[in-house]
C-alpha cells in the first residue's frame, strides 16, 4: 500500500537570482531532501542551501523537503522552516524509505529538473550549478555527484572508502555499467525522461539510486558526472550492513529485469548526431561503416572462439570423454561468443541478454545440425568417398550457416536501435 503524501502550499517556485526585465523564461528546479528523524540537522542543510540558491543560482527553484515517516520533530521543524523561508514546502510521508520520498515527490513534481542531496550536506554546494546546467541546456538526461570521478576530493574514513570503491567496482564489474559513483546522495534530472523509469523502479530504500542510474543507462540516456567535494558526516543515519545486503539483492533483481527485457522503457529519443559547420565534409554513410564494423567483428570473434573451443577441448579431453569434452567447450564458447558479439559486434542493439543467449545459441545449434547433417548426407550418398571430399562438405556447409548465421543475428536476434528507428 502506497504512502499518501501531504504537501504544504507555500512550495512555490522562486525567481532566479540574476533574472532581470526581458530575460527569457528559464528551466525550473525543485531540490528535494528527503529526511527521516532529523530534526539536528534539517535546520542547518534548508537555511544553507537557501542562502545559496538566493545568492546566486540563476534557475526557478523550490526546496521539498521529503519527511518520511519521522518519529520525533523533523515534520514540526519542516513545517517551521516552511514559514519562515519563501520557496520552502513540506510533504509527508507516513512510510519509511529515501527512495519511496523521491519516487513520491518527483512523480508528482511540475519543475523541468528534480533534484536531491542529503541533509547532511556532505556533498559541496560549489556542486550544484554544474549538476543543473547540462540538464537545464538539453545535453544530459540525468546528472550525478561523484565522489570517485577524476578531480573530485573526499574526506572520509577508510571503511567508507573500502565499502564505496569495492561496490562501485561491483556494479561495473555485473553490469557493465560507466558511472563511477551510483550511491553520492547529489542527483538531478529532467523530468521528462525521469517519470518513466520511476514507473519502474521498485526499491523504496537506498538502492534506489543504483536502479535508477542502471534503468537510465539500460535505455541509452546520457548521464553527467560531477566530481565533487564531499566531507563525511558521522552522524548518519545509514545502516551499513543492512544496505549491502539490500543492494546485493537490488542487483541481482536488476540483473534479472535486464535479461527479461522488463528494464527497457519507452523514452523520448535525442535526435542523432549533426554538423554544426555548414561546410564540413562528412564521413560516409554511417551504415556502411556499421556494417563493416560488424563484419569485422563478427570473423574476429569467431576466429577467436574456435580456436578457444579447441583449447578447451584440449584440457578438458585428459579428464572426460569426447562427446563430453566436446559438448562443454562448445556450450562455454558459444556463450562467451554470444557475449562478445552483444557487446561489441551488436553493440547498438537493444536486445535483451536473455534474449540474446538463447536466439545466438538456437542458431549454433541449428548450424551444428545442419553442417553435421550435411556430412552425414554426403557419406550417404557416396560411401566411398574420402575425408577430403567430406571436409570440403563441411567448409562448404559452415560457410553457408556462418553467413546464414550473421543475418540472422543482425536482422532478427540483434535488431539495431538504430535501425528500429529509421524503419
Amino acid at each position: 500500500m502506497r504512502s499518501i503524501p501531504h504537501r504544504t502550499a507555500s512550495a512555490t517556485f522562486r525567481p532566479a537570482a540574476r533574472s532581470g526585465p526581458g530575460r527569457p523564461a528559464t528551466a525550473t528546479v525543485e531540490f528535494v531532501i528527503p529526511v527521516h528523524n532529523e530534526e539536528r540537522a534539517l535546520p542547518g542543510c534548508v537555511r544553507t542551501l537557501h542562502a545559496r540558491l538566493t545568492e546566486g543560482f540563476p534557475f526557478p527553484w523550490r526546496i521539498t523537503v521529503a519527511d518520511n515517516a519521522s518519529t520525533d520533530a523533523t515534520l514540526a521543524t519542516a513545517h517551521r522552516l516552511s514559514g519562515e523561508l519563501p520557496g520552502v514546502g513540506v510533504v509527508h510521508l507516513d512510510r519509511k524509505g529515501r527512495g519511496l520520498a523521491l519516487r513520491t515527490v518527483w512523480s508528482a513534481s511540475d519543475a523541468d529538473i528534480v533534484a536531491y542531496m542529503d541533509v547532511d550536506l556532505s556533498t559541496g554546494l560549489d556542486g550544484l550549478l554544474p549538476l543543473i546546467a547540462p540538464l537545464a541546456s538539453g545535453h544530459s538526461d540525468l546528472a550525478i555527484g561523484s565522489r570517485l570521478a577524476p578531480g573530485a576530493r573526499t574526506v572520509r574514513g577508510p571503511r567508507r572508502e573500502f565499502i564505496s570503491r569495492g561496490y562501485n567496482r561491483l556494479i561495473r564489474l555485473t553490469h557493465g555499467s560507466r558511472f563511477s559513483d551510483a550511491q553520492c546522495g547529489f542527483k538531478a534530472a529532467r523530468t521528462e525522461v525521469l517519470r518513466p523509469l520511476l514507473e519502474v523502479t521498485r526499491d523504496d530504500a537506498w538502492f534506489f539510486d543504483t536502479e535508477l542510474l542502471l534503468l537510465a543507462e539500460h535505455n541509452r540516456l546520457r548521464i553527467h558526472e560531477v566530481p565533487v567535494d564531499w566531507v563525511e558526516d558521522l552522524d548518519t543515519r545509514v545502516d551499513i550492513a543492512g544496505t549491502v545486503s539490500q543492494d546485493l539483492r537490488g542487483l541481482w533483481r536488476m540483473a534479472r529485469l535486464r535479461a527479461s527485457g522488463a528494464a527497457t522503457v519507452d523514452l523520448p529519443r535525442r535526435p542523432g548526431p549533426v554538423a554544426e559547420h555548414p561546410d564540413a565534409v562528412l564521413a560516409p554513410d554511417p551504415h556502411r561503416s556499421t556494417l563493416s564494423w560488424e563484419l569485422g567483428c563478427f570473423v574476429v570473434i569467431g576466429v577467436a572462439s574456435t580456436a578457444g573451443q579447441a583449447l578447451l577441448y584440449w584440457l578438458l579431453r585428459s579428464l572426460w570423454a569426447p562427446a563430453l569434452a566436446s559438448l562443454v567447450s562448445l556450450f562455454v564458447l558459444t556463450v562467451l561468443n554470444t557475449e562478445a558479439q552483444r557487446r561489441l559486434t551488436f553493440r547498438h542493439s537493444a536486445t535483451p541478454a536473455l534474449r540474446a543467449h538463447l536466439g545466438a545459441g538456437g542458431l549454433f545449434l541449428l548450424g551444428y545440425l545442419v553442417t553435421t547433417g550435411a556430412v552425414l548426407g554426403f557419406k550417404e550418398l557416396d560411401p566411398d568417398a574420402s575425408a577430403a571430399a567430406e571436409a570440403t562438405v563441411l567448409a562448404v556447409s559452415s560457410a553457408v550457416v556462418t553467413v546464414v548465421r550473421f543475418t540472422v543475428l543482425r536482422v532478427a536476434v540483434f535488431r539495431s536501435v538504430r535501425r528500429a528507428t529509421a524503419e
